[in-house]
């Protein structure tokens, strides 16, 4: 059955005509996206995370497109990227998110409060919306590569915990943009340990993001690996921690080299890599550790 929702008056959002079916409790529920025309979404800067920041308009002010990239059923609070809604079929599945149900809306609760999908979607909902997510992945099959999406909502909930402290200072936001980049390093890391293992590959990723502007592929993921290792790693065991970063600075100089930009490696991708594999090497450097790895150049030439 489906739920009445009252017509968005927003200029930046609509709802879908056709509604999105739950797989879960056969709910349906309307899809919220976002109209992307009119001037609403001004491109900025790309982070180094591989973020796409958008400049605020003198019209709409400003807009946070990744709200609106995972739906979550209102009735049952099953949450995946819109897509999964109908590609996850599993039974094993749609039981373990009805028997979490309570515990996964408390965890969230606990960490951005009075959220409501039965509205406009705001900052708090879309950060909710992913959370959810996140925990409703732990149930899926490996086929689905579980462990690698929940890596991408990892990292766009430390970008949507840091746009919250930033509208909500003060309410502890910076900390769990913090908590949430390290789940991420640990997803990423996972991702790439289960595929060299042959237990979870990358085959069920259609878009690996880790934004909604581009798609940076496997090679986005090895460098995204990399570069939260080093900003976000453990610093108490220093030299475990050079050499974690030795051979991640070995995968960056193999995949990227010295070559052009190509579709696998976009310049901005491929410029992150020259800067990452440079801010390594400076640590090995500041830490007496004897570099015996080739540089990109010479990588590339060899």
């Amino acid at each position: 059955m489906t739920k009445s929702f009252k017509k968005l008056e927003s200029n930046i959002s609509y709802y879908a005509k056709k509604p999105t079916a739950c797989p879960v409790c056969k709910n349906e529920f309307p899809r919220e996206d976002m109209l992307s025309g009119g001037g609403r979404m001004i491109a900025g800067d790309l982070t180094d995370e591989l973020r796409r920041t958008y400049e605020p308009s003198a019209k709409y002010g400003p807009v946070y497109p990744l709200m609106y990239t995972v739906g979550v059923c209102p009735e049952c609070f099953t949450a995946f990227f819109w897509s999964d809604f109908t590609e996850i079929t599993e039974a094993d599945t749609f039981t373990a998110c009805l028997e979490r149900q309570e515990k996964n809306k408390a965890a969230v609760a606990a960490v951005f409060p009075y959220y409501d999908f039965n509205r406009a979607r705001t900052l708090l909902d879309g950060a909710a919306a992913h959370f959810l997510a996140l925990l409703c992945y732990e149930n899926a099959a490996k086929s689905h590569s579980p462990t690698t999406k929940q890596g991408i909502l990892a990292l766009r909930l430390a970008w949507l915990s840091g746009d919250m402290n930033r509208l909500c200072p003060g309410r502890n936001y910076d900390y769990v943009q913090q908590v949430f980049y390290r789940k991420a390093l640990f997803f990423y890391t996972q991702a790439l340990e289960y595929e060299a293992g042959d237990t979870e590959n990358f085959d069920g990723i259609a878009n690996f993001g880790p934004d909604i502007d581009k798609n940076y592929g496997y090679t986005g993921v090895l460098y995204l690996a990399c570069l939260l290792e080093l900003k976000y790693g453990q610093r108490e065991d220093m030299p475990v921690r050079l050499q974690t970063l030795g051979r991640h600075k070995r995968n960056i100089a193999k995949v990227f080299g010295l070559g052009k930009a190509s579709k696998n490696k976009p310049l901005p991708l491929l410029e992150h890599a020259r800067a990452l594999y440079d801010n390594i090497k400076k640590d090995q450097q500041d830490a007496n550790m004897p570099d015996l790895d080739l540089d990109f150049e010479d990588d590339e030439q060899a």
